[in-house]
């Protein structure tokens, strides 16, 4: 019996061995396995990760940028010497950060890894570079720690917007961050004074954002009948001193101004010559299929005021109601909705162009408000024909002792037809040692953009 007593003593120390043993190696692998990005992120944060709470913040693709900027400035107050650490693992471009910290957690999927970066434009000819995706350790404004991710628009995500993520124990913690960043975006915002476009890539419907150059335009240089470019200029162009006194006086600084009449006499012309004036201004331009992008553009120009807002083509969206199925139009609905809720007191621009006002929708037309000024760019009279014909021909000789003929002759042409007729007579004449533009050559050009094979050319430059 006593040795039967010993040998289970045995037995049972030996089975507590190996269960030891046992529990060790799964520590030991555990160990080995746990993620040191989790790590790196508990340690800072000062709890587990499934202790660690999120606050999110989401921008469009092309605010990228602007959130960089306003989390470099916020790390900048609050640690200047944090670096940026990234992660190591598969599927990092279409799965959320927040997805990838639970994988590394379960599995060690994720480990500490390099910061991925790319570049973003900051204007027509200038990038900068700017994180794709990484994390950043830092404190709130109250002191206590905190993680900030960031993520860039990826074609390859589910929503390719950009976002940035803010881990904390506390949640006002990460709201305070949050907020902070929120403010710093707007402060440091990359495209207060640009020229931008807004379009859209047929890839996914992805929106895409460009910076355009300023037009550096003189009033010489619009040609336009007498009075016409000083009523549009009065009306839009104003010193921040005539600002202070129309508030002074009750009066709203909002203003809508519309330019109609066929196509090629010179309206976007105009609308360049307003921006080259609007120097200090935020312009966004819509176009073509980037109208649906109406609510981001006039969100835009809210936030970067003192700002313009260029819809080229209106009537592609505010075709007569009248003229539709009841309930069509929901983008003139939008446009209407955004004009009337800007303040009166912002320093917004509406800057509308359209080529058919007899099918605009009067409730945009006729509504003091909405549209301030309507300005008719009719085809030039024999006035404007013959300062176009010097305007286009300055950079050539040209010779016309009499030019009554001719301009008689260019009678029912627009501003494009004139300056396509002053190009093609100077690529005829281009090998020539010595381009002069008299009057029988540029009959003769006139006569071949008039004649039976050009007649769908000439349509669409405008002649009558």
């Amino acid at each position: 019996m006593g040795e039967n007593t010993l040998e289970s003593a045995d037995a049972w120390r030996l089975a507590s061995a190996l269960v030891e043993l046992v529990e060790t190696a799964k520590d030991r692998i555990r160990a080995e396995g746990r993620s040191t990005l989790v790590a790196k992120i508990s340690a800072h944060v000062g709890c587990p990760l499934a202790e660690i709470l999120t606050v999110g913040m989401e921008a469009g693709s092309w605010e990228h940028v602007n959130l960089q900027r306003g989390i470099d400035a916020y790390l900048a107050e609050h640690s200047p010497d944090a670096e940026w650490f990234g992660m190591a693992g598969p599927g990092r471009g279409h799965q959320d950060v927040i997805e990838m910290l639970a994988a590394a957690e379960r599995m060690g999927t994720y480990q500490l890894g390099a910061v991925d970066y790319t570049t973003v434009a900051i204007g027509p000819d200038a990038v900068t570079e700017a994180v794709q995706l990484g994390l950043v350790a830092t404190v709130a404004p109250d002191g206590s720690p905190v993680v900030l991710s960031l993520r860039g628009p990826s074609e390859r995500h589910p929503m390719p917007n950009c976002s940035m993520q803010i881990l904390a124990a506390q949640r006002e913690s990460a709201t305070a961050v949050r907020d902070r960043v929120d403010v710093l975006m707007r402060q440091h915002n990359a495209f207060r004074g640009a020229v931008l476009q807004l379009d859209m890539n047929e890839h996914r419907g992805n929106e895409l954002l460009s910076f355009l150059v300023r037009p550096e335009l003189t009033a010489d240089q619009v040609v336009l009948p007498d009075g016409v470019l000083e009523t549009v200029e009065r009306h839009v162009v104003r010193s921040r001193e005539h600002n202070e006194r129309l508030i002074a006086h009750g009066q709203h600084l909002k203003r809508g101004l519309l330019l109609y009449g066929p196509p090629g006499t010179g309206k976007t012309h105009t609308v360049r010559y307003l921006l080259s004036r609007l120097t200090d201004a935020t312009v966004v331009v819509l176009s073509g299929r980037a109208l649906r992008l109406l609510p981001a553009a006039a969100a835009m120009v809210r936030r970067q005021q003192p700002s313009v807002l260029v819809i080229e083509d209106v009537d592609l969206i505010a075709q007569d109601r009248s003229l539709g199925p009841a309930g069509s139009g929901p983008l003139l609905f939008e446009l209407l909705n955004r004009i009337d809720g800007v303040d009166a007191d912002a320093d917004v621009t509406f800057v509308l162009t359209t080529n058919r006002v007899d099918v605009l929708e009067q409730a945009l037309a006729d509504r003091p408000g909405r549209i301030d000024l309507a300005v008719q760019i009719p085809k030039p009279g024999p006035g404007e024909r013959l300062r176009l014909l010097r305007l286009y021909a300055a950079g050539v000789e040209l010779d016309l002792p009499d030019p009554t003929a001719l301009v008689e002759a260019l009678d029912g042409v627009t501003a494009s037809f004139v300056r396509e007729l002053i190009r093609r007579a100077v690529l005829d004449q281009i090998h020539n040692d010595r381009i002069v533009l008299t009057e029988a050559v540029l009959r003769s050009t006139l006569d071949e953009l008039a004649s039976q094979r050009n007649e769908l050319t000439s349509r669409i430059l405008g002649r009558a």
